[in-house]
């Protein structure tokens, strides 16, 4: 398992190492104990969800509040998405930087986001399951939305027709909005979420 930090600050690609024979593949998804070494952190599941979406939908840009805080350990289990990440934290040295991935089943290849991050991916095939391991259980009324047509944050989906998405996100704040209306976590308030996570 090779686990590599992005673009974004305690932000990490991790990329399993394939076992193959004739009959297909066989990886290690997530081993907590190698995670915690290589990111220095606690990552202790709560929750496991799932969406499946038809080709071409974009679903993002979506973070939680702190508290409670959340980090996501995200994964294409069914076809192939474009996975985005970018930096929503208040004073972080890299806000508004992004991270761009292409997650399919074949591959295994996973994105940890830590608290504060932004995350949303676009389906480049139909019928594409991803799988999020969350660290902590899902709060009504936590949920951060941003637009992910944000012209500043001009993340590049790659679309090549009008995506589909939900009415939430299409009228989501930008993030300078949100910002500005203190939705957003700051710098300080992630580092300390993340160091205060419960162990498993």
């Amino acid at each position: 398992m090779r686990i590599t930090e992005t673009k974004v600050p305690g932000a990490y690609r991790i990329a399993p190492d394939l076992i193959t024979d004739r009959r297909g593949n066989f990886y290690e998804g997530l081993r907590t104990g190698l995670l915690e070494q290589a990111t220095g952190r606690p990552f202790a599941p709560r929750q496991i969800n799932y969406s499946l979406s038809r080709r071409n939908t974009l679903r993002g840009i979506h973070s939680v509040t702190i508290p409670p805080g959340q980090a996501k350990f995200v994964t294409c289990v069914r076809g192939a998405l474009r996975d985005i990440i970018v930096d929503l934290r208040v004073g972080s040295p890299t806000f508004g930087v992004y991270d761009t991935n292409v997650l399919d089943a074949g591959s295994g290849l996973s994105v940890l986001v830590p608290e504060g991050v932004g995350h949303g991916f676009l389906t480049l095939t139909d019928d594409a399951c991803i799988c999020y391991v969350l660290s902590s259980e899902h709060v009504p009324g936590t949920q951060v939305d941003i637009n992910p047509l944000d012209p500043d944050l001009a993340l590049p989906w790659g679309a090549d027709e009008p995506p589909l998405l939900s009415q939430k996100d299409a009228g989501a704040p930008t993030a300078a909005e949100a910002a500005a209306s203190g939705l957003l976590a700051t710098w300080d308030e992630a580092l300390a979420a993340a160091a205060a996570a419960p162990p498993p």
